[in-house]
């Protein structure tokens, strides 16, 4: 009967991962390599402006050429605006470097971008140069017909940062409609810029250090070697007004993995303006590379206005000071399982890698740590997904989709998150996880959903050191072995049919017999 009771149990969680029910994004919002603006009344509709590079990572010096995609549409029913006049300026640290007027037919407007870093001009705009065939019905306006694009060449993300894309909407559904009222938005897209640093140990080691950034300049680079802590600071600016638009700042330490302090299966804490960010906003990254992790400061602008609401006024009120401490190292337990459709049931190449401290446990809140895996085990970026965890009795411990109905999902920025759940009791739980898409379109191509079993345990002291344990993978389990174990159940079939279905699972080593 063990046998038995143990097949059920891999049915349960198959069926059970529709704990979750699947809705259908009706919205946008932010992404990565992309920006969306809130929306302004036109009309009957409730339209904005979306705007998007490709390639969407783009660090300075690496590419030549960069698509950008904006896009005029209606909220509420996801549609298009036809004929569009856009006023396009983009702008860096105050200064402007671009503005013109373009025309598109179909309202998506493609823009090549080609970065040119010679620029001698005090006014940045005068060195920028614009590709493009006047429209004959809309004076001004840069227009290709065909599969052609115009051009914007000039010093364009030639300085990693934030750079504002602003956006008149100044005519729409025809080239000679002028509004009223232009329809202006503002849409802020990052560009990573790496600096390489050098770290002295006690023992007079050198050690590299890469900083990506891409918010700004870092400045005043420093190690201690009291506690191993990296320290750096960059512009900022922390008046509310600037504070309430920034979305997200995104910082990245490289470390060498054979750096003792900065070794795999370290945890970090990390500050600003020496205020402790939750541990959402600090994510180790220790898949990308062999021999480097790296941790991300992922702070949002919850945390922002977190770390604005502590600052005082003796604080410095340009400056963001980052803190990186690493902490013990911890053996986690973990678990892998993949995704399946939610309409076939069949596998999409998404795994989802669960893992936790195992000395937290009943009464504890539990930093589970979700990882999203490609088929070639990289990490799925922008991950919009949600979860529940479910006790023995099925009942509903906690679920998140995210706070905003128009947009669901949680925004896995860098395929890591770190969401604090509470467990009350002891016992056998299932994690149900929905991945609703990716990026700001909700790509489905890693869409799907699947669960995890995990044993909870006692909370034990935070000094007791606890083997790592892996929890078998989730699996999927042919339609055909389900029927037969309905079917012998309700007595429908003999027990040698049934058989058949057990040794499948022991050939295919989803099931194990030890004596």
């Amino acid at each position: 009967m063990k046998l038995l009771s143990n097949l059920f149990l891999i049915f349960s969680v198959i069926f059970g991962v529709l704990a979750i029910s699947f809705v259908t994004p009706s919205a946008f919002g932010h992404g990565l390599g992309g920006d969306q603006a809130e929306p302004l009344t036109f009309g009957d509709m409730e339209v904005t402006v979306r705007t998007d590079l490709t390639p969407s990572d783009i660090t300075v010096g690496d590419i030549d050429d960069v698509n950008m995609k904006v896009r005029f549409f209606d909220t509420l029913t996801d549609t298009t605006l036809e004929k569009v006049t856009y006023r396009i300026e983009v702008w860096q640290k105050g200064d402007l470097l671009a503005r013109n007027l373009f025309y598109d037919l179909d309202g998506v407007l493609n823009v090549q971008i080609k970065p040119n870093p010679n620029c001698q001009e005090v006014e940045l705009w005068k060195c920028t140069i614009y590709g493009g065939s006047e429209h004959v019905t809309a004076p001004g306006a840069l227009y290709v017909q065909g599969e052609g694009r115009p051009t914007i060449s000039g010093p364009i993300f030639v300085e990693g940062g934030l750079y504002n894309i602003r956006v008149d909407i100044e005519g729409a559904t025809s080239p000679k409609t002028v509004l009223a009222t232009l329809l202006s938005y503002d849409t802020f897209i990052s560009i990573a810029q790496e600096q390489d640093f050098l770290i002295q140990t006690a023992n007079a080691e050198e050690i590299p250090v890469i900083v990506k950034t891409y918010y700004d300049e870092v400045d005043n680079f420093k190690f201690d070697t009291t506690d191993n802590s990296i320290y750096f600071d960059m512009p900022f600016d922390w008046s509310p007004d600037y504070v309430d638009l920034v979305q997200v700042v995104h910082e990245e330490i490289r470390v060498p993995k054979d750096f003792a302090p900065y070794s795999e299966g370290k945890q970090f804490k990390g500050y600003v303006n020496g205020v402790e960010i939750d541990q959402r906003a600090l994510l180790n990254d220790p898949y990308t590379y062999d021999d480097t992790n790296i941790v991300h400061f992922l702070i949002t602008n919850a945390e922002l206005k977190k770390i604005s609401e502590a600052m005082t006024q003796n604080d410095e009120m340009d400056i963001m000071k980052l803190k990186l401490v690493p902490q013990s190292e911890v053996s986690k337990t973990s678990t892998e399982f993949f995704l399946v459709d939610t309409e076939n049931f069949e596998q999409v190449p998404t795994t989802v890698s669960l893992a936790w401290d195992g000395r937290y446990g009943a009464n504890d809140v539990i930093p589970f740590e979700i990882t999203f895996f490609d088929e070639n085990r990289n990490l799925i970026k922008d991950v919009r997904y949600a979860y529940s965890l479910i006790d023995e009795n099925e009942q509903i411990v906690e679920t998140n989709s995210g706070d905003d109905e128009n947009n669901p999902g949680i925004l896995s920025t860098e395929g890591i998150d770190v969401p604090k759940i509470f467990v009350p009791s002891e016992g056998q739980y299932r994690l149900d996880v929905l991945v609703y898409g990716t990026g700001l379109d909700y790509n489905p191509k890693y869409a799907g959903i699947g669960s995890a079993i995990i044993e909870i345990g006692p909370s034990l002291p935070k000094d007791t050191v606890v083997p790592p344990v892996d929890t078998p993978p989730v699996v999927k389990i042919p339609d055909w072995v389900k029927n037969n174990a309905g079917w012998w159940a309700e007595g429908a079939i003999g027990d040698s049919d049934f058989v058949q279905g057990i040794q499948f699972l022991i050939k295919e080593g989803i099931m194990s017999i030890k004596s």
